[in-house]
């Protein structure tokens, strides 16, 4: 008789493999955390990013996430802080070691920072096998906690004496005295220097402190679901700020369709929105798909929308509320799957007393609130918005520069249009001064009316 094999005896479990989620900018840290990971059978995800680890933290909910103690994107103690609220399930854990504790001790703790701990090792060891060593007597090495170097790891015996320039040798520590020294407790070099340009998304020029706050609103919404209302005056970057909270999503990869509710007719306005069928209306010899549909998947921005009428607000209520849309002229309903991003330049909130605009739809739109500032709020920022558009302007034709007086015309204009008139105003400059290479207060023209 033959033996009965152990395999049908004790049949085989399907188990879902543990998944761990690891933000870090740095790509070599993310592969060798991401190796001996899954060496201890996770499954792993990487994330360059703060924005890129919640946006896949929404798509499969991991049972851990590693954090580097620097993100290039968000503030790390901000994006712990929310990434807890959002998910108190995920074990978090950080490159710091300090801020892991605030998180609740998740099953496969210790095998995370087993993981960490090899890795970090690995990196100690490409930092102390490094070429000679110059100092201008020997002395015993002493390793400060700071961020991790990237030089590449030398083949050298970590016990072996280094020659120095004054004829004297040193002694590597060895690589067990290495492992009590923390690492990656900061940014790269240079990085602080560089907070204000890291802090703001490169779509907004400017380094004001209210400029900076739009950027970490975004950064802080974008992954989400969430509707976001968007306001501010005319021309002070509404749509830049919708199209960056589109790049910055998990949607990023589908459609980003825009609508201005204040540039259509009233009377075609719901047949754009929703789409129609064959015959629905005079002129409708075929049917059409919305721009609500065709943004299916990705984002959908709704410029002005404080223009829309009040009929067609109920509607978009209705479709807000239960994401399917009816077409002009059709009986069946589409299920949609979009972002909604709203702006408008009026006080909506205000409206909503009048009854000029539906409470009800403002408080679904406005779930986060994002203000865009007028260009006086930020008036330090001017030079570097010129020099912005004047190398945008120069990517088509000759590069010119403003001159002192030019610049100074500039800084005493009240700039009612905002950004937008600060950039067509350099245009216009610039066709002025025809084949000179420089802009002078003479061609500095903000189209006032001539009596």
């Amino acid at each position: 008789m033959q033996p009965v094999p152990v395999a049908l005896l004790h049949p085989a479990t399907h188990v879902r493999p543990r998944t761990a989620l690891v933000a870090s900018a740095d790509r070599s840290f993310r592969q060798r955390l991401t190796e001996i990971l899954t060496g201890l059978r996770w499954q792993v995800r990487e994330a360059q990013g703060g924005a890129e680890a919640w946006a896949e933290a929404e798509g499969s909910t991991p049972e851990a996430i590693i954090v580097d103690s620097w993100l290039p994107d968000l503030d790390l103690s901000e994006f712990l802080a929310d990434f807890r609220g959002r998910f108190p399930q995920v074990d978090v854990v950080s490159t710091t070691g300090a801020t892991a504790q605030e998180s609740p001790r998740g099953p496969y703790r210790q095998e995370l920072l087993y993981a960490l701990r090899r890795t970090q090792d690995t990196d100690t060891a490409a930092w102390n096998l490094a070429p000679a060593l110059k100092t201008p007597a020997p002395a015993p090495v002493v390793l400060q906690a700071g961020p991790r170097p990237f030089a590449p790891a030398q083949a050298v015996n970590p016990g072996a004496a280094l020659p120095l320039e004054a004829g004297s040798p040193i002694t590597l520590p060895q690589p067990a005295l290495v492992r009590t020294v923390p690492l990656r407790s900061g940014p790269p070099p240079g990085a602080g220097a560089e907070k204000k340009s890291i802090d703001r998304l490169p779509e907004l020029i400017g380094n004001a402190p209210c400029m900076l706050e739009v950027s970490r609103r975004i950064r802080l919404v974008a992954p989400r679901m969430t509707p976001v209302l968007i306001e501010g005056p005319t021309g002070s970057g509404k749509e830049l700020v919708a199209e960056a909270l589109h790049r910055l999503s998990s949607r990023n990869r589908k459609p980003f369709v825009a609508i201005n509710c204040a540039a259509i007719p009233e009377a075609l306005l719901e047949a754009e929105l929703f789409g129609h069928t064959r015959g629905a209306f005079t002129g409708a010899v075929q049917g059409r798909v919305g721009r609500i549909e065709s943004a299916d998947g990705g984002t959908l921005f709704l410029d002005e929308i404080g223009e829309m009428p009040l009929a067609l607000q109920s509607k978009l209520l209705r479709f807000v509320e239960s994401s399917e849309l009816q077409r002009v002229g059709d009986n069946e309903t589409v299920k949609v799957d979009v972002r909604i991003v709203a702006a408008t330049h009026r006080p909506l909130a205000e409206h909503t007393q009048t009854g000029m605009f539906r409470a009800d739809l403002y408080y679904r739109l406005a779930v986060f609130l994002i203000r865009t500032p007028a260009l006086c709020e930020h008036g330090e920022d001017l030079s570097l918005l010129v020099e912005h558009f004047m190398n945008k302007m120069g990517r088509e034709a000759p590069m010119k520069r403003v001159d002192p007086s030019a610049m100074g015309k500039l800084t005493a204009h009240d700039w009612p249009g905002n950004v937008r008139e600060l950039e067509h105003v350099l245009e216009r400059a610039a066709i002025l001064a025809g084949d000179e290479a420089v802009l002078t207060a003479q061609e500095i023209d903000f189209g006032l009316t001539v009596h």
